[in-house]
């Protein structure tokens, strides 16, 4: 057995931190003299000091350290907390390289407007925006919900849709000339880009005709503007400090970007690794969903609301259950309730014969991801049954 100070020698935690492990649950002295209040620590706890060591040290959330050291025994478990922590420090890195352009910019009184360039895959494109619609927000009092961010990176752009209940994100490779940016472009802007990208990928001309000057149907005001221009196959798109333009084929779209600062998705995406991973036929989920009635109703803000509960069957696949708590469930029987239109539309936006749903619990954030991209997604929050 090894004492508290021996333990901190050899792992590299501080005898404070290793207090600090034991109240949290992350690392529990093999035995606490009842008398004295010593803590002592077996050999075989050295490693797991050593590992809480290292995450300490590259910042990982005290949760995730909790996870890595249950799972240490699973590489592959550990592996997917690591990956996802990884990512999220170079967001944020990216998101600091950001700030300081802003901070430069603001000092900065002969400031020149800055513009940003991309050229991506025109259905690359269009099947991103297809994958955050249905996530805008309708409040009229939380406008900044009622677009779409376009969040650009070194090496392509992120497009995120959020209304509070639900969350969508989608992300397009692509070549980047210009400094990184965020920019909030309002829903019909959006709109406006998706009429022009038509069919996508598919051979036709952008739907609302092939001249080169013309109004998109469906466009309002200054949002969706039709504009002449060069282009190509691929989409170009400019950003600057006046809003966003996309230009397909001779044919371009503009507008002017939102003013309201985006909330910072980013703490919203979590790196969990979820209890269940279930991989699901989307047309037999829906069919299920849309075939029956919901588990309940609720009113919730003066509307509606269908409640979907979904549960896991024996062999650990996803059913959907007609009672929040069917006499046949066992007590400790995963279920989870969710707005059944808006499970609908997540999986309508995912548009593939299969998806992954990701589980942890009742009041946990449900999440639906296609197997073959991992940058495309959305998230429901549960509704407590």
């Amino acid at each position: 057995m090894r004492s508290i100070g021996e333990l901190a020698r050899a792992s590299g935690l501080t005898v404070s931190a290793l207090r600090f492990y034991d109240r949290s649950g992350v690392l529990v002295p093999a035995l606490v003299d009842p008398v004295t209040g010593y803590r002592w620590y077996a050999d075989e706890q050295v490693v797991p000091a050593r590992l809480v060591a290292g995450l300490r040290r590259v910042g990982m959330p005290l949760a995730e350290i909790a996870a890595a050291v249950r799972h240490r025994a699973e590489p592959a478990v550990v592996g997917r907390l690591l990956d996802a922590h990884l990512r999220r420090l170079e967001d944020g890195l990216t998101d600091a390289r950001r700030e300081l352009s802003r901070v430069r910019a603001l000092i900065d009184h002969e400031e020149q407007p800055m513009t940003t360039r991309l050229v991506l895959s025109r259905a690359d494109l269009a099947a991103a925006i297809d994958a955050v619609r249905f996530a805008v927000g309708t409040d009229p009092e939380l406008p900044v919900l009622s677009g779409v961010l376009f969040d650009v990176a070194a090496d392509g752009v992120r497009l995120v849709a959020t209304d509070r209940h639900r969350m969508a994100v989608a992300r397009v490779p692509g070549t980047v000339d210009g400094p990184t940016r965020r920019l909030l472009a309002p829903v019909a802007l959006v709109d406006a880009v998706r009429e022009l990208l038509g069919g996508a990928g598919d051979g036709r001309a952008p739907l609302g005709g092939t001249g080169d000057v013309g109004a998109v149907p469906g466009s309002a005001g200054d949002a969706g503007r039709v504009l002449s221009g060069g282009g190509g196959g691929d989409a170009h798109l400019r950003l600057d400090g006046d809003g966003l333009t996309v230009t397909v084929t001779r044919r371009e779209v503009g507008g002017a970007a939102l003013p309201d600062e985006f909330p910072d998705y980013q703490r919203l995406l979590g790196t969990r690794v979820p209890a269940y991973r279930v991989t699901v036929d989307v047309p037999a989920l829906r069919a299920q969903v849309a075939g029956r009635p919901p588990a309940r109703v609720l009113r919730h803000e003066g509307v509606d609301v269908p409640v979907t509960v979904l549960g896991l069957d024996d062999a650990g696949g996803l059913r959907v259950l007609d009672d929040a708590a069917p006499a046949d469930a066992a007590p400790d029987a995963v279920r989870f309730g969710v707005n059944g239109r808006y499970l609908l539309d997540a999986l309508d936006a995912g548009d593939r014969g299969q998806l992954l749903l990701e589980l942890d619990g009742p009041i946990a954030p449900l999440a639906v991801r296609r197997p073959d991209d991992a940058d495309a997604y959305s998230i429901l929050m549960p509704i407590r049954l």
